[in-house]
């Protein structure tokens, strides 16, 4: 019999829904899960042992007055140190927001309590949310429950430890340069990084953010199963007027052909060899569920996106957000950044504008390119799961993992959506494959991601090392 603990989100909230166990129940074993591995994870910084049986009693009060409980009744949940918690504080990883507790519930927080789920702990992130890797100075590193030696991924390396080890069904993560699919992938478990627009943000209690994090940064849901994270992001993508970006599209859009192109190595990148076989293995299943699968030589640019991508992120170094990160004094993150201005140093007003513009062109260019082909099969990353903070080992490494993270990095500066999908493990290293469509078409990425994962996944939850 499967534990508790382990159930995906949709049978819990089944089950409770069905009054078969209750949100109390459930919430227990998730609490009971989190206490035993937490402490070789470091996934979750806070624990809300009293917040989630006092949400968990307000759904089993919910279900006895008749009343609906939600999508998520009682599904253990987790969240992101970058996003607005009330009374919780969000501190980005940083010692210098360590008392910046939030007023209210960001947009995407409220509706999960909406939905009915239930907060067991925040989940830790990289100091500012910048790096693949998962550490900083105020609450230490993150492990991952596979392998110690390697990253958990990040920014929402947290989030992706956690619930591949079980703590919690569902993960709440965010992603502008690949903090919710890399981290996925690096831990087992599949990522959903949707559509700008899709689902409501925003932080009251932080300064509003440059336009770069307003055109590339999207929150979503991690989980161990394809309708876990589907689940996940119909809780999350509910309406909020207090997010200027947000677009009220309905999740299933129009019929579109079952056609795949697959791209092993877009723009030059020298994938690994189990990384190819990976791909060649998701795409020998799609074929298997009827997919027609066309293998590319090319994608549309993915390169000039990544530059796209980190100038608008560096832009704003030299108005403050440089010396804030020389005040924290975050190794880490002071290096990450350092070798970010070497790629991409910031540009004069013109050359910016020339950026956004740009930026259009190459969207038109993928928009395009997903009219003839609804779904592109891709690397996650060019590399399997990199060694835990390889990105600290100076320039060479940090070239290394960029270059392996082009794909990472170029689609949200077009505002894309894209779904990380684990494949299977060899031994205790995990695989995973990435799935890429046109605007507002999660529904596709979770239909192909679904007879992906039908055809074979590693074993979850694991046990951590």
């Amino acid at each position: 019999m499967t534990a508790l603990f382990a159930l995906p989100a949709h049978e819990i909230a089944r089950r409770v829904k069905a009054r078969e166990i209750s949100a109390a129940e459930a919430t227990e074993a998730a609490l009971a899960r989190l206490d035993a591995v937490n402490p070789r994870l470091n996934a979750v910084t806070v624990p809300l042992h009293e917040e989630a049986r006092a949400a968990a009693r307000a759904v089993d009060a919910a279900i006895a007055r008749g009343e609906d409980p939600g999508m998520l009744a009682g599904v253990p949940v987790t969240t992101k140190e970058t996003t607005d918690q009330k009374g919780q504080a969000t501190t980005m990883g940083l010692v210098s927001l360590k008392d910046n507790v939030a007023a209210q519930d960001a947009p995407v927080i409220q509706n999960l309590r909406k939905a009915g789920a239930v907060i067991i702990g925040r989940t830790n992130t990289p100091a500012f949310a910048t790096r693949w890797f998962t550490s900083n100075d105020l609450f230490g590193a993150t492990k991952n429950p596979w392998d110690p030696a390697l990253t958990p991924g990040g920014s929402s390396g947290g989030a992706s430890s956690a619930v591949a080890a079980g703590i919690g069904a569902i993960a709440h993560g965010t992603d502008a340069g690949g903090s919710i699919r890399y981290p996925a992938y690096a831990c087992g478990v599949h990522g959903l990084r949707p559509t700008l627009g899709r689902v409501p943000a925003w932080n009251a209690a932080m300064p509003e953010r440059d336009i770069g994090g307003q055109l590339m940064a999207v929150q979503g849901p991690l989980a161990r199963c394809i309708e876990d994270v589907k689940l996940g992001l119909l809780a999350m993508m509910a309406r909020d007027i207090r997010d200027p970006w947000y677009a009220p599209v309905p999740f299933a859009g129009p019929d579109a052909p079952k056609r795949v192109a697959l791209c092993v190595a877009p723009e030059g990148m020298q994938p690994q060899a189990p990384v190819t076989s990976a791909l060649l293995d998701a795409a020998a299943r799609l074929t298997d569920a009827g997919y027609e699968v066309v293998e590319v030589d090319a994608l549309p640019p993915l390169r000039e996106a990544l530059r796209i991508n980190l100038s608008l992120w560096t832009a704003f170094l030299p108005r403050g957000g440089m010396a804030a990160v020389e005040k924290e004094g975050e190794q880490a993150s002071l290096a990450g950044y350092r070798h970010m201005l070497k790629i991409a140093p910031p540009v004069g007003l013109d050359a910016y504008q020339d950026l956004l513009t740009r930026r259009a062109t190459l969207l038109r260019q993928w928009l395009v390119f997903f009219d003839e082909y609804p779904l592109v099969l891709c690397p996650v990353s060019g590399e399997v799961p990199f060694p835990d903070q390889l990105d600290t080992q100076g320039w060479d490494a940090f070239a290394r993992i960029a270059e392996a993270q082009t794909i990472m990095l170029g689609t949200p500066a077009l505002g894309l959506p894209g779904l990380a999908v684990a494949t299977g493990a060899q031994g205790r290293l995990p695989l995973g494959v990435q799935l890429l469509a046109g605007r507002f078409r999660e529904d596709l990425l979770l239909a192909a991601g679904a007879e992906i994962e039908r055809r074979g996944l590693p074993e979850l939850p694991v046990e951590p090392e």
